[in-house]
């Protein structure tokens, strides 16, 4: 199967966007051509105008001025086209890339999560951004002036042919040159663009790394380390863009050469007839000045190239992004659970990030509704993956996860984590205002049911000393709250949702000992009749619960209660132990 043109493919595709925008692309194309047809008609108005003056002392006025008069009319009518034009160019192009950025955003909110985390935030932002301003300048350079300049080129050369086809045909003997050149110099700029745009988005996601890192690169001193990684990205990017723009440059003085050799031959041959009665002189100027304007829509093509190898460049990582594998879809029709009781059964449960490094392999766990179970165990056994296959943010490779005895994957993933609150170890907070944060998951929460969510979670103390209260406006990520204050909110967005379930990882690890006490008498009021999984290092925070599980690279390789767990002197007690140790 031959291999497709990647250009051509990605072309296509913004076609297909742009379809909807027919009528601009039509009205375009009419302004373009109402444009080029009263320029063009200038110079034979001029001509004709020379062609007027015959010698010194015998001039024809009268026949002049009417004609000076119909090439000022249509050089206003040129204007006012050109004008009306660029509006519609420049709406169309926005509303383009508008419909571009959405599609690709809505995309984003479908794809799994195995492809974000295997992405650098950074890249993804460049692409949604960065890439799709790209993208827009060249189409919009594309509307602007290939249109034009290819309607001007065809233009000239039917005016041309009706003035003197024997000095026509010498134009269409040398264009093809120009063409020749530009096919060659954009054919190698390509490459060179998507190296371009990848090493930038590359730098991009270095630099959105290093600034969200701040502290932790400038406690462990790592600053030197970080600038020589970024002058070695900066130093490919200078490099692959030096590369991109000399070829690119290439194009326009290349082509002016072939318009010179055009220009000289049109003024040679043109000049030859003229002496031998051939061709007027005022047509002769009318021909080298359509000459002129042959040739100038080639240097102005060839610079729209140019930016078109960019903005397709650009274009190809969008859609590339928008052409991610989304999750499976939800079952059609889904099964509903009329009321979520809580019951989990995990059967035969198998997962791995890398299909050739399993991490979760045949586990099967039984927790019965309203249970509190633990889980427990060292850094990376798998725990934070359990959590994250019940809520579906991943499916299992193999087995099953029943809720209230129904397979978690005949469910809707928006019914099945509406029935769960989770606080992870990890804080999420958006710009906006603390009320907009706790009321997240329940946006029709009333101030009243806001606040004593807050008192619950023990929040209102810190919210009350803000500036505005409930009102102050927070930035990404929380702002300059302290990261246990940040965490509070999180608590107490679950604590106003009351969902039937409750996932807690870490829920309280950022907390100071004195309100983690009072956060976990609020929560034991909140498990009450409620199935909850939590998530801990510290023992003493889960020796009440129902059921502990306690995992091992990816197993779990013993269950029960705290004591009997003591009892059994395995695993459970040996981590106990290295932490209550005298």
């Amino acid at each position: 199967m031959a291999k497709q043109n990647p250009q051509r493919e990605i072309l296509k595709k913004v076609g297909r966007r742009m379809k909807r925008y027919w009528a601009g692309i039509l009205a375009s194309l009419v302004l373009a051509l109402v444009y080029v047809v009263m320029t063009l008609t200038i110079p034979i108005l001029v001509g004709d105008a020379i062609d007027c003056i015959l010698e010194p002392g015998k001039v024809y006025f009268s026949e002049m001025a009417p004609i000076l008069g119909k090439a000022a009319a249509c050089a206003l009518i040129a204007a006012c086209a050109q004008w009306v034009m660029n509006i519609v160019n420049n709406h169309m192009t926005f509303h383009i890339t508008r419909d571009l950025r959405n599609e690709a955003f809505t995309h984003i909110q479908k794809i799994p999560l195995s492809y974000l985390d295997a992405h650098p935030q950074g890249d993804l932002v460049s692409r949604v951004v960065s890439d799709v301003d790209t993208f827009a300048d060249g189409l919009l350079m594309g509307f602007t002036q290939l249109f034009t300049g290819v309607m001007t080129i065809l233009g000239t050369l039917l005016f041309m042919l009706r003035i003197h086809p024997g000095i026509a045909l010498v134009v269409i003997l040398i264009t093809p040159l120009s063409l020749l050149v530009a096919n060659f110099i954009a054919t190698r700029s390509y490459s060179m663009f998507q190296l371009q745009t990848k090493t930038r988005g590359e730098q991009t996601g270095l630099i959105d790394e290093t600034v969200g890192g701040a502290k932790v690169v400038r406690a462990f001193g790592h600053e030197k380390q970080t600038m020589e990684q970024f002058d070695e990205v900066n130093e490919r990017l200078g490099h692959y863009a030096l590369r991109a723009i000399f070829f690119s440059s290439l194009t326009n003085p290349c082509t002016r050469f072939v318009n010179s050799v055009v220009y000289a031959g049109v003024g040679l041959s043109g000049a030859l007839i003229a002496v031998s009665g051939g061709i007027t002189v005022g047509n002769l100027t009318c021909f080298l000045n359509y000459a002129n304007q042959y040739t100038k829509p080639f240097n102005e093509i060839s610079g729209v190239v140019t930016e078109l190898q960019n903005a397709l460049a650009c274009a190809g990582r969008v859609f590339d992004l928008m052409e991610a594998p989304v999750c499976t879809p939800d079952p059609e029709p889904p099964e509903t659970l009329a009321q979520v009781r809580g019951g989990l059964q995990i059967r035969n449960l198998t997962f791995a990030y890398n299909p050739e490094k399993p991490l979760i392999r045949d586990m099967n766990v039984d927790a019965k509704a309203g249970q509190r179970i633990a889980i427990v165990g060292p850094t990376g056994c798998g725990k934070t993956t359990f959590i994250n296959l019940l809520m579906r943010f991943y499916d299992p490779d193999s087995g099953q996860i029943l809720l209230d005895g129904t397979d978690t994957q005949s469910l809707r993933r928006k019914d099945l984590r509406r029935s769960v609150g989770m606080v992870l170890q990890d804080t999420w907070l958006r710009a906006g205002t603390i009320r907009e944060n706790i009321a997240m998951g329940k946006p029709d929460a009333t101030m009243e049911e806001i606040v004593e969510a807050a008192k619950m979670a023990h929040a209102h103390s810190f919210i009350r000393r803000l500036p505005q209260g409930y009102d102050t406006v927070i930035g990404e990520s929380g702002g300059n709250l302290s990261q246990g204050q940040k965490q509070l909110l999180c608590i107490a967005r679950v604590m106003l949702c009351r969902p039937p379930m409750l996932f807690l990882d870490e829920a309280t690890s950022s907390i100071d000992t004195r309100t983690e006490i009072q956060v976990q008498k609020a929560f034991d009021a909140l498990m009450e009749g409620r199935t909850s999984f939590v998530v801990a290092h510290r023992l003493s925070t889960i020796q009440e619960a129902d059921l502990i599980l306690v995992m091992r690279d990816g197993q779990i390789v013993e269950r029960g209660r705290h004591q009997e767990l003591l009892a059994q002197n395995g695993f459970y007690a040996e981590l106990y132990r290295s932490q209550f140790a005298h």
